[in-house]
């Protein structure tokens, strides 16, 4: 008897201790930012902090977001499934607070009932509250319903000693932590450099071809820039807090640059390079250092990973898989063959508009459009508006529109209701031979096997997901 009793408080202990043993996870995620880091050669930026964790752990070079603006995205990292499966297909109202908190009209505003998270598809906070751990996020939700986000604590700061008060919480509870930090500082306004003083030096910077290169847009570019190293001062507080907590040998950290790229053209709500491609990092315990990975690997890879890493059993639905594999050094552990990101400009939205389909498999990008009557695009404001966004670029191209000519014809397309642009149908770019996708190679005889090879993966792809609001009618054959 006493035999057992021993052998049963020695499981109890080796069950408790292996609980506690459970890493931290530190997840960061900044707004708005596209692929720029000083350790990435972005020319006129330093970006200190994101450096650091970019060496300190696997840096993945070929990142992407899979829907570009916020609500949509963190949906899809949150539940690692397309925005056409989980139910969320653009930005919804922004709670931030518990669900238990939010007041019967906000319950009842009908973009947050209709522009939500199916039920039946859990979210990571979910799976990490029935993991035992005390979760707390920063800023802004963003997301819907509230009920799918059991967070412990909803922070309204970014500073270090918001995140301090937390962990100092956190540890009382004995129980590991996860902060879902959601730093706002990169989203337009940007500093207004009339106003302020920014490091960044528009004679410095580099802009990329789809932007007129003129003194105004450089600020602009420059000023965006200034609001990257802003979040990146931020972060450096946040990893201040966690070494003084003692807690940085045993956190996981994911540092995602952005939720999506700027809004700019091609950027913010657009699926070209700018829109999608973002920086990834991720360190921690036993996660090796200094790792470039070029696989291929998406936001709906992310909750997946985590899992993994903390020993719990995947979502049963996922598009995504784990990286802990590619993590751990396994030479054989390969990212994904393409890369699915979407857009639908319908439903939730005021009028019914085109939907949109990116597919990239490394080097060539194919976009297929499913247009509509009127050719309808969802633009953001802070996409266009210099009050109170800031948005210096916008005007710009549009005053110089017979000077760039480019320039102004991919404003026009992405603003078609406005601008009047025709926008295409279907779009084909060699992301290795033209980086800012100027170049539109979808009527090349000669890359027709291309065009038709990925348009039948992209098809596939839709059937097997249940894209039903994609339709073919113009796809190429």
């Amino acid at each position: 008897m006493r035999k057992t009793l021993l052998l049963l408080l020695l499981n109890v202990a080796t069950a408790f201790a292996e609980e506690v043993k459970k890493p931290n996870i530190l997840f960061i995620l900044t707004e708005d930012q596209g692929a720029h880091l000083s350790f990435l050669g972005t020319p006129g930026l330093k970006t200190p902090n994101m450096d650091v964790l970019a060496r300190n752990g696997v840096y993945f070079t070929n990142a992407f977001v899979t829907y570009p603006v916020c609500s949509a995205s963190k949906a899809a990292l949150y539940t690692s499934l397309p925005n056409h499966m989980n139910g969320l297909v653009n930005n919804t109202l922004n709670y931030h607070q518990s669900a238990e908190d939010l007041k019967p009209t906000q319950k009842n505003a009908p973009l947050y009932i209709r522009n939500r998270i199916h039920p039946e598809f859990p979210t990571l906070v979910e799976r990490l509250r029935d993991a035992g751990y005390y979760q707390g996020v920063t800023h802004k939700l963003h997301v819907a319903p509230n009920e799918k986000f059991p967070y412990d604590e909803f922070i309204k700061g970014e500073s270090k000693n918001a995140v301090s008060g937390f962990l100092k919480r956190a540890a009382g509870t004995q129980k590991p932590w996860f902060l879902f930090y959601n730093v706002g500082a990169s989203h337009r306004p940007f500093p207004n450099s009339d106003k302020v003083k920014i490091r960044v030096n528009p004679a410095e910077v580099e802009l990329p071809a789809f932007l007129p290169d003129t003194p105004l847009v450089r600020q602009d570019w420059a000023e965006y820039l200034a609001a990257v190293e802003r979040a990146d001062h931020l972060i450096g507080g946040v990893m201040a807090a966690l070494k003084e907590a003692g807690q940085d040998k045993n956190t996981i950290i994911v540092c995602l640059g952005g939720d999506h790229g700027p809004a700019f053209p091609h950027g913010k709500l657009t699926l070209y390079d700018l829109g999608l491609r973002v920086t990834l990092s991720i360190s921690g315990p036993e996660v090796l250092g200094g790792v470039k990975s070029a696989a291929l690997v998406s936001g709906l890879d992310l909750a997946p990973t985590l899992l993994d890493m903390i020993g719990e059993a995947p979502f049963q639905k996922s598009l995504g898989i784990s990286l802990k594999p590619i993590l751990a050094g396994d030479e054989s552990a390969k990212g994904h063959e393409f890369i699915v990101a979407e857009i639908s400009n319908r439903g939730e939205l005021a009028i019914n508009g085109m939907e949109e389909r990116a597919i990239f498999d490394g080097r060539w990008k194919l976009i297929l459009r499913s247009l509509s009557t009127p050719l309808w695009r969802q633009v953001q404001a802070d996409t266009k508006d210099m009050k109170p966004w800031g948005n210096r670029s916008y005007g710009e191209i549009v005053k110089g529109r017979e000077q760039f000519p480019d320039a102004y014809r991919i404003l026009s397309e992405m603003y078609p209701q406005e601008l009047g642009g025709k926008t295409p149908e279907v779009e084909l770019y060699d992301l290795k031979n033209d980086p800012d996708e100027m170049k539109n190679l979808a009527s090349d005889s000669k890359l027709k096997q291309e065009l038709l090879r990925l348009t039948a993966t992209l098809r596939q792809w839709s059937a097997e997901t249940g894209d039903s609001s994609m339709k073919w009618d113009h796809a190429p054959e």
